[in-house]
């Protein structure tokens, strides 16, 4: 279940203090709603600058996912943004970082942001993977494929895994990506994979999105078969993850991870 919403000022005054404690008193904090992932997730105004805060209570189970953002931080902060402080005090975890300047990244068949998201997945796909517990691809896909199908999802690359574009920060020259909490290791070509299903939910034929996804090198790595098998891997977590939603973003791209699905299980016929 994701975790319910409520702006920065209600965090306990003892977070607050410590949060100022690390980049000045706060302004003013815009909250953000975009996302499903935190309980705060806000943009705070200081003397100094600009910062984005995210935190959820300790108790509840995707509280991990701020440790793993806090771990691998320093390690893709090419291309996404640098962490200022984690805060864990009365019953929070926090994660302070830079604000980006830019918008969420527009999908859509015409916009100009494509191009710099693809080069970005590649930016991606050329970091080395850091010695971290992460989550492997075939254990994520494992519910959802046969074992017989999970040696394609195999690798040792580092990836996103959530190219939704409100994680996706596009500026006049590049695009950056942040929410580092479900990041895995797994084969190169899966984020350009994960990719394909949001650009059918933004209006992309499954051939367009494709042909986006052919953009990034690492793509050109894939099988026939094992694309196919992702794709249906893919659409039966979003089918299971969303069943009962009545969230706009959750239906579209359940609707469009299907697509994808009909569209590569037609293909192979």
């Amino acid at each position: 279940m994701s975790p319910t919403r409520i702006a920065y000022w209600q965090l306990p005054p003892s977070v607050r203090y410590r949060i100022g404690e690390a980049v000045g008193p706060v302004i003013a904090a815009d909250s953000i709603s975009d996302g499903l992932n935190s309980s705060v997730a806000a943009i705070l105004q200081t003397s100094a600058g600009s910062y984005f805060v995210k935190a959820l209570p300790v108790e509840h189970r995707w509280v991990w996912t701020q440790e793993r953002e806090a771990e691998i931080a320093p390690h893709v902060e090419t291309v996404g943004s640098g962490l200022i402080a984690r805060i864990t005090d009365d019953a929070w975890d926090v994660l302070i970082f830079d604000a980006l300047d830019g918008h969420h990244a527009d999908y859509s068949p015409d916009s100009k942001d494509l191009g710099h998201v693809a080069r970005l997945i590649a930016r991606i796909g050329e970091l080395p993977c850091p010695d971290l517990s992460l989550r492997r691809a075939e254990q994520r896909l494992a519910s959802y494929t046969s074992a017989g199908m999970l040696h394609h999802f195999q690798g040792g690359s580092l990836l996103h895994s959530d190219l939704n574009p409100a994680n996706v920060i596009v500026s006049d020259d590049e695009a950056r990506i942040v929410d580092w909490g479900w990041a895995t290791r797994g084969a190169a070509w899966l984020d350009a994979a994960y990719w394909v299903s949001w650009l059918i939910a933004a209006g992309h034929t499954p051939k367009q999105a494709e042909w986006w996804a052919e953009q990034v090198p690492a793509w050109r790595m894939a099988t026939v078969e094992g694309v196919t098998a992702f794709a249906v891997a893919n659409a039966r977590m979003w089918a299971a993850s969303g069943d009962g939603s009545t969230d706009p973003w959750t239906r579209a791209i359940m609707h469009a991870s299907e697509v994808w699905r009909r569209y590569r299980e037609q293909e192979a016929i």
